[in-house]
């Protein structure tokens, strides 16, 4: 009874009950939105590049070899020499490598030299294969894939052509117009520095070095990054010994067993040819979260505010009635209501008001997501997965609602302090 009078008392207020329960089901879908995407994003940045089992560079940091290697932030210390990435592929625990060459850029994107097992070992996102969205994989030495992003903002198409030049970002130091590549793919998106990235064929890219080289427009700072050394007598540049391969930045391997990751990681790190540094992806992923994780509180920080804020609203709308209720409580107890139904009336009100603002924001949130994920994965490349609310976010609801109950004993409180005769007293 107590609380059906609380329904029948809100439906003569539903203007502002409406109000209230809109505040807290904003409220709770901007909290546990929130909280999806933060959580979805820190996942997807840790599924950054996966199924790898070690990314190998030159001697650094391994958060450095990790930013410029998968994340393209950053520039190599130095390059690898290809007989000691042939030494490791070789190994019998490899199953495949992917080599990347760093160093050249393309109107402010990173140009990352490779080969076909970019396209075929690379995994993203929960183990997602790279998918074309237009054309195929490089199959010739002058033809380039773009990531989506590249295609998208630079308005490319298959059967373009493009001219890539020396230096990373947005600087250019020299233009290789003598040697164009044909864009003949384009990648789906991915949320991933894929997106942001020209790959062109390992041979693509030597060709166009050394076609510089010998065309006269040597670059001394190109050389100086992919380890080519200038002969002084005739000022062209050489690879070093005939076949000796191109000098890459870092490589991606797969293991047959990821039971022997650790011992091939170590095996790397004493390699004696050169110095070199292995790294596992996951563990530095969540080195590199951990410096992020103070955005990643002050976000949640601004979202539980939010809640406060709707919460309290719904607090002064009930502390706001409560002068005009006087006489509808007085009545009450008049006709037999004991003071503990008047305060079960009021903290049924605040019960009620903010269970159905939770199902509202969740259902809200809900169709959001629905709604709007197809968007999120081609616009921002979030990939969101629409399952059951995890037990973090059922805590979340939980506090929202037993806040809301808690918020409701100050003026049940207060109603319950109110005599009859002050109730039925007109003040002037």
């Amino acid at each position: 009874m107590i609380y059906l009078l609380a329904v029948k008392s809100l439906r003569n207020r539903k203007f502002t009950a409406a109000l209230t329960v809109l505040s807290i089901s904003l409220a709770v879908m901007l909290l546990l939105g929130v909280e999806r995407i933060r959580s979805e994003s820190r996942e997807s940045f840790t599924a950054t590049i996966s199924g790898t089992d070690l990314v190998v560079g030159a001697r650094s940091s391994p958060v450095h070899l990790l930013l410029y290697s998968v994340f393209r932030i950053g520039n190599p210390t130095n390059n690898l020499r290809w007989d000691s990435y042939r030494a490791i592929a070789d190994r019998p625990e490899v199953a495949w490598t992917i080599p990347l060459s760093l160093g050249d850029s393309h109107r402010g994107y990173r140009v990352v030299g490779t080969d076909g097992n970019y396209f075929g070992h690379f995994r993203f996102a929960r183990d997602r294969a790279l998918q074309f969205a237009q054309g195929r994989a490089f199959g010739d030495v002058h033809d380039t894939v773009m990531g989506s992003e590249v295609a998208r903002k630079l308005g490319y198409h298959t059967g373009d052509e493009i001219v890539i030049a020396h230096g990373a970002g947005d600087i250019s130091f020299t233009l290789h117009e003598q040697m164009p590549f044909h864009v003949v793919g384009i990648l789906a998106p991915t949320g991933t520095p894929v997106d942001r990235t020209v790959h062109v064929p390992l041979e693509g890219l030597e060709a166009v070095h050394a076609a510089g080289g010998a065309g006269g427009t040597h670059d001394p700072l190109a050389a100086a990054l992919r380890g080519i050394h200038l002969d002084e007598a005739d000022g062209h540049e050489h690879g070093g010994e005939p076949g000796a391969g191109p000098a890459i930045s870092a490589f991606l391997v797969g293991l047959k067993s990821r039971a022997s990751a650790l011992s091939m990681q170590r095996f790397v790190n004493e390699y004696g040819g050169e110095p070199m540094t292995a790294i596992l992806p996951g563990a530095t992923l969540q080195e590199v979260w951990e410096i992020l994780g103070a955005a990643e509180k002050t976000l949640f920080a601004v979202s539980a505010l939010v809640v406060v804020v709707g919460l309290a609203g719904m607090l002064v709308a009930l502390l706001t009635s409560l002068s005009e209720r006087r006489r509808e409580m007085a009545v009450l107890r008049s006709v037999g209501a004991r003071p503990m139904h008047v305060f079960g009336l009021i903290l049924g009100e605040a019960a009620f008001l903010t269970c159905v603002g939770v199902v509202i924001g969740v259902i809200g949130l809900y169709a959001g997501l629905m709604i709007g994920k197809g968007w999120l994965e081609a616009g921002l490349g979030l990939f969101l997965t629409i399952g059951w609310p995890s037990v973090h976010e059922l805590e979340l609801i939980a506090v929202v609602a037993i806040a809301g109950v808690l918020i409701g004993v100050i003026p049940a409180w207060r109603i319950y302090r109110y005599s009859l005769a002050d109730g039925m007293t007109v003040r002037v």
